[in-house]
């Protein structure tokens, strides 16, 4: 029998009672992020294996005064049995908490902060310890003033077409109460400071500020990354990273073709709804208090998105077709969503999932690692055409080789009849896809675009 969930940041299992000091820490992690359960008497792989009864009790009475005593500020689990198929289980239940960040007592803040990093409880480094206090005065770390820079590091063209570009007012003029509205700019103390957000979306060089806020994109030979075939690191701007990534990766991917009516049409190997989305969650959805580079690595067999930091609230691998949106970032998140990049809060993976579906591709995987969040999107080149499209195709893959191609070339190169290389090559003409020019043997084809 086994337990109808898997471990998560949410949900930890151990077959035996642990030690109480694992307790605390486990309790502790849960309540510094998005709460969670930890269930005494499963084994690792979910099975129910139970412990005695008389245990679960002695636990009930002594671990809510031990978990309370042993947390700064304190912590009031709620600890209960829960019998499945005539096994005892012991549950330790606590919520978010709304005064983080949350540390063992006998260990102090530095030491004694604990955090879930998927299904792993870990000391939280001082830099997570800060974003624990953003979060418990309802703000995010984009929202925060960037010490050391002024409005000034704004640059007024970028923000000047992202006004345009609104799909609100896009008549307003720009002016501090407007920079304050989107968390753009932060005041202290009289003092004028340009935020995370600003800097990241309109800053002149964000990249001075935030040395590590880009996009590597690597394209690699084979399915191991150790010969890279073409490298780029996307710098700017996140709306510029976000461009830059996008080009990259259309250009490295394979196209198939098909002639319908008098266009050609094309068709990439993966569906470009999947990479857009998987490309967005990467940029608006990191965690860039974490100084490490956002990574997309393209492999002959599938596309790595790489993002820094976890998931953000309670989602996990398990519930990301829920359509639930839990933002980190959110003044980031406002402006990519008023400059019409994201359409619907929520539903990023669910597109995802959704267009490999329709095309009967493989199901993309999304890793939540120790201090990363890894999407990989299968790759799937074209199969071979068969019959009249596989022979077009040919005919075209002459001219990667030449910028002109004769009938000749095609009936030698294809093993083909002249006639046969004849009525081809007039399928494509009419088609719009190739061009003719010269009289008899002299004729010569080349490509319309």
């Amino acid at each position: 029998m086994k337990y109808p969930d898997s471990e998560s940041s949410t949900l930890e299992f151990k077959q035996e009672m642990p030690q109480k000091d694992q307790i605390f820490k486990t309790v502790i992690g849960f309540c510094n992020q998005n709460g969670g359960k930890l269930i005494i008497g499963v084994a690792d792989n979910g099975s129910i294996i139970g412990i005695p009864p008389e245990q679960a009790a002695d636990a009930i009475e002594s671990l809510s005064n031990a978990i309370y005593d042993a947390s700064t500020p304190p912590i009031l689990p709620l600890v209960y049995i829960q019998t499945i198929h005539d096994k005892t289980l012991l549950v330790i239940e606590v919520s978010s908490g709304t005064n983080k960040p949350y540390y063992r007592k006998s260990e102090g803040l530095e030491k004694g902060t604990y955090i879930r990093l998927g299904p792993l409880t870990v000391k939280a480094t001082a830099d997570f310890i800060e974003e624990l206090k953003w979060q418990a005065r309802g703000k995010s770390y984009d929202m925060m003033p960037v010490y050391g820079s002024s409005e000034n590091d704004l640059d007024p063209e970028k923000l000047k077409e992202f006004i345009q570009s609104r799909k609100t007012d896009r008549k307003a003029k720009i002016s501090n109460e407007l920079l304050r509205s989107y968390y753009l700019i932060a005041q202290e103390h009289a003092h004028l400071y340009a935020t995370t957000a600003g800097i990241l979306l309109f800053g002149k060089q964000p990249q001075y500020f935030f040395t590590e806020a880009m996009i590597i994109c690597s394209h690699f030979k084979g399915i191991e990354g150790r010969e890279a075939l073409a490298t780029i690191d996307c710098t700017g701007t996140l709306f510029e990273q976000f461009e830059q990534a996008y080009d990259f990766i259309f250009s490295r991917l394979t196209k198939s073709f098909t002639i319908k009516g008098p266009r050609r049409q094309e068709t990439l190997e993966v569906p470009e709804e999947a990479i857009r989305e998987a490309l967005l969650n990467l940029i608006v959805h990191r965690n860039y208090h974490q100084k490490s580079p956002s990574k997309i690595a393209i492999y002959q067999n599938r596309i790595e998105f790489f993002s820094p930091g976890t998931f953000f609230g309670p989602l996990n691998t398990q519930n990301l077709k829920l359509g639930l949106s839990f933002i980190r970032n959110a003044a980031i998140c406002k402006a990519f969503r008023e400059s019409d990049y994201i359409e619907k809060m929520g539903s990023g993976f669910i597109a995802i999932f959704n267009s490999y579906e329709k095309k009967g591709l493989k199901t993309p995987m999304i890793i939540e690692g120790e201090g990363f969040v890894k999407c990989i999107l299968p790759r799937e080149p074209h199969k071979q055409l068969k019959g009249e499209d596989a022979a077009l195709q040919q005919i075209l893959g002459l001219f990667d080789l030449a910028t002109e191609v004769s009938i000749s070339d095609v009936a030698k190169n294809l093993s083909l009849p002249k006639t046969t290389a004849i009525r081809k090559l007039n399928t494509l003409l009419k088609s719009g896809v190739l061009k003719k020019k010269g009289k008899g043997p002299s004729t010569v084809y080349y490509k319309a675009v």
